[in-house]
């Protein structure tokens, strides 16, 4: 569902008032619909022709978007798609202790646990490195970042770092895989990946979680940090749309308004 002029006006106002240092953008399957700045002409769609493979634009070239500073959304762009693709290819069982796989950790504790749990990320890299004998930044770049062709996507100086455009084609892939978006197997960003991943897989508890990701309002599963200018990423499968918001340091009270005038549907005439 592509947002009408109106509606996108009305983020870009909303934003602006609100936190104007903030990058955002907002999107469907296949482009990107308003953005705070546009995405590199990398961005376009998985399928589109190309006659050699992709290389990392250049930084400094005009029109060329910066590389951003998205730590906070490491569990979801590293992590999780590494998770996963352990679990594809049958090296990692969710529901199998994790003693079973030489971690110190308390008896009957999974991998499911953690991943229903917001304080269990550090010992899931742990896990996912333990497993795959590789680093984090390693798996990740290897079964995620460069078979999706999010070719500047990388962890440096401690922090995760990615242009609009990588991060734009992430969530196109999360939101429609379709045969022509998929990445090769054992990518970790599989449809039974993702379909595992956005339902609730906490029963009746409180609050409600699915694996590292949590539902919202209007159909939306959201992934952020419990602080509220944390970065944020939303996708809603019913209505093909995925959103994205990075605060600027200091403004916090931008995440609700934002997902609302996003995805709440139209007021009826």
């Amino acid at each position: 569902m592509t947002p009408t002029r109106d509606q996108a006006e009305d983020i870009r106002a909303l934003v602006e008032a609100a936190d104007p240092g903030a990058v955002w953008a907002v999107g469907g399957p296949e482009d990107v619909h308003a953005a705070s700045h546009e995405p590199h002409p990398h961005a376009a769609a998985p399928d589109a022709p190309r006659l050699s493979a992709p290389e990392a634009p250049d930084p400094s070239a005009p029109g060329e978007s910066a590389d951003l500073d998205v730590g906070g959304l490491a569990a979801v762009l590293a992590l999780w798609p590494a998770i996963g693709s352990l679990v594809d290819e049958g090296a990692l069982h969710l529901h199998t202790p994790l003693t079973g796989y030489g971690q110190d950790a308390a008896p009957g504790i999974t991998a499911h646990h953690l991943l229903t749990h917001p304080d269990g990320t550090g010992a899931l890299a742990h896990l996912a490195e333990r497993l795959s004998g590789l680093s984090l930044a390693e798996l990740a770049a290897t079964r995620v970042w460069h078979p999706l062709g999010m070719t500047r996507t990388r962890f440096d100086g401690g922090t995760l770092r990615a242009p609009l455009a990588d991060l734009a084609r992430f969530a196109r892939h999360l939101l429609a895989p379709s045969a022509a978006h998929c990445a090769p197997p054992g990518t970790g960003i599989t449809p039974a990946w993702t379909a595992e991943s956005l339902r609730i897989r906490t029963g009746e508890l409180t609050p409600a979680r699915g694996l590292l990701w949590h539902p919202a309002p209007h159909g939306v599963w959201a992934h952020h940090a419990a602080l509220p200018g944390a970065a944020a990423l939303w996708l809603a499968p019913r209505s093909l749309r995925w959103a994205l918001l990075l605060p600027a340091a200091g403004h916090g009270s931008l995440r609700s308004a934002f997902r609302e005038a996003v995805f709440a549907p139209p007021p009826a005439p």
